[in-house]
């Protein structure tokens, strides 16, 4: 069987690109390495995983927001993070998130700032277990005809002009594209000729889950040391930095090379009783030269690896797929030309650019020394101000991201703002079928017969119920970016170049 598209890789990402794509009709094969889709990596404590806005708002604009908020670690009514969870979670007061460990506190948080959002049920952050969150996608994927094939590893890969073929030990699969979403050491990547540049690991990063024998001889929180860097979480869940060069990434580790590594990390006489799970990472940092060779797309680690400091890597992959899908979809449709997928890497290389750089920085204050202290005692104080905050906030929870797409409107790259429409409905529930939205606001921006669609993939909706502060008409695209606005009694004349651009078609 030929299949529209084969994914390599059944974690978040390369699940969430799946159901983009068979919802817009494509034929979609899944194939994964692990035999299981259960690892105890990926249940708490070390599974738990950050949502930011942009995720948030990706899993809303497709009707899969309340199925994830049920699995939600940290609920509203329940306050208090589970065991073992990162110690900032565990304040008197509360905070947004962190840098490097510094926390920020949300009601220092200036919303006010964001002009662009308006008042939605969905939030800007939440804490979910990994494993919840892939059988949510994976059960999304199976419904919409994804067939999923475990224990199935890409092992070799030849593309060609019109199709890719995908070897794995059970036999050869056909695509007409074959996306890559297999992790920080995809095979897809290495096999189509793809450059990986960056920087090196400093450190390698423990994660362990022990008995303790005295668990007082350790203090709660994050203790920086001369050799790096130890945050315990009691009773018994460990994260050591061991700036060692990576020297210790994805080596075993016994339980006297635990107590020693803890020991020499942390500078206490801890006594390990039992070691119940270990894995390692580094804070390597590196980036895909190009997205997209031919027929061979790359999405989340596979396009872009760091430390996972800050819990922006799941963010990163699932913004991938969402901006990827429609794209992808569309010029297998036949609605769009294949330029439209070059703006896949133009949009996201430059985001995936930023994540590298906000690592490296805190891993900057991580370094053992005294100008590290320093810096990250500066950082503090500013972490602490209103202005800070807010910056931290726009950050991590994503808010200020916007794409460079050369308009005029300040709305135009930005995250469309949740509009609700005449009749109650939300935009983020409009945009549940996989479409576009050209919302008219002001009937003096209305183009000719603006009630039919330029293309099968743009819903229209006039005169929207929410004053729109001076807007007149608004173009959505499928992944909920603005990609074109004006005011009211607005020109729009420049409605169908953006649609050219967007389809390579015209009206």
């Amino acid at each position: 069987m030929l299949y529209d598209v084969v994914i390599a890789g059944a974690g978040p990402v390369g699940l969430f690109l799946s159901c983009e794509l068979a919802q817009a009709g494509c034929s979609v094969l899944v194939l994964e390495q692990a035999r299981s889709a259960v690892s105890p990596l990926k249940r708490l404590p070390f599974g738990l995983r950050g949502l930011n806005a942009p995720t948030l708002e990706a899993l809303d604009r497709r009707g899969l927001l309340d199925a994830v908020a049920a699995t939600q670690v940290l609920k509203p009514e329940k306050g208090a993070p589970p065991p073992g969870t990162a110690h900032w979670l565990a304040q008197p007061r509360a905070l947004g998130g962190h840098f490097a460990g510094i926390p920020f506190a949300l009601d220092d948080i200036d919303r006010t700032r964001w002009t662009w959002r308006l008042p939605s049920p969905v939030g800007t952050q939440m804490a979910v277990e990994l494993q919840a969150l892939e059988t949510v996608l994976g059960e999304r994927a199976t419904t919409l005809g994804v067939r999923i094939e475990r224990g199935r590893a890409v092992q070799a890969v030849r593309a060609g002009a019109t199709e890719v073929e995908t070897e794995t030990a059970d036999g050869a699969v056909r695509g007409r594209w074959l996306v890559g979403c297999d992790g920080g050491r995809s095979t897809v990547r290495k096999q189509c000729g793809f450059s990986f540049i960056g920087t090196g690991p400093e450190f390698t990063g423990h994660s362990l889950q022990v008995d303790l024998e005295d668990p007082g001889a350790l203090t709660p929180g994050r203790q920086y040391t001369a050799q790096g860097m130890c945050n315990f979480n009691p009773p018994g869940v460990l994260a050591l930095a061991d700036f060692d060069g990576g020297a210790g990434h994805r080596k075993p580790l016994a339980l006297d090379e635990a107590q020693s590594l803890l020991r020499r990390v942390s500078a206490r006489d801890v006594t390990i009783t039992a070691l119940h799970l270990h894995s390692t990472w580094t804070d390597g940092a590196r980036q895909a030269g190009a997205y997209r060779n031919g027929r061979v797309l790359l999405a989340g680690d596979a396009a872009h690896v760091h430390s996972p400091l800050g819990g922006q890597g799941l963010n990163l992959g699932i913004g991938d797929a969402m901006n990827l899908g429609w794209k992808l979809a569309s010029v297998i449709r036949g609605d769009a030309c294949m330029a439209l997928l070059d703006s896949y890497h133009a949009e996201r290389h430059p985001i995936g650019a930023n994540v590298l750089d906000w690592s490296r920085a805190q891993v900057a204050l991580m370094r053992p020394g005294a100008g590290s202290r320093a810096l990250a005692a500066v950082m503090a104080d500013l972490a602490g101000t209103r202005d800070g905050a807010t910056y931290l906030a726009e950050r991590i929870w994503g808010v200020s991201q916007q794409l460079d797409l050369d308009g005029e409107h300040p709305l135009v790259g930005r995250s469309a703002p949740d509009f609700r429409l005449v009749g109650g409905r939300r935009l983020g529930e409009l945009l549940r079928a996989g479409q576009g939205a050209l919302l008219v606001f002001d009937p003096a921006s209305s183009p000719p017969q603006h009630g039919q669609c330029w293309q099968p993939s743009i819903a229209c909706a006039a005169n929207t119920g929410d004053a729109a502060s001076g807007l007149g008409a608004v173009l959505v695209r499928p992944d909920g970016i603005v990609a074109w606005a004006c005011g009211v009694g607005g020109d729009m004349s420049g409605l169908d170049s953006v649609l050219a651009s967007w389809t390579g078609l015209t009206r």
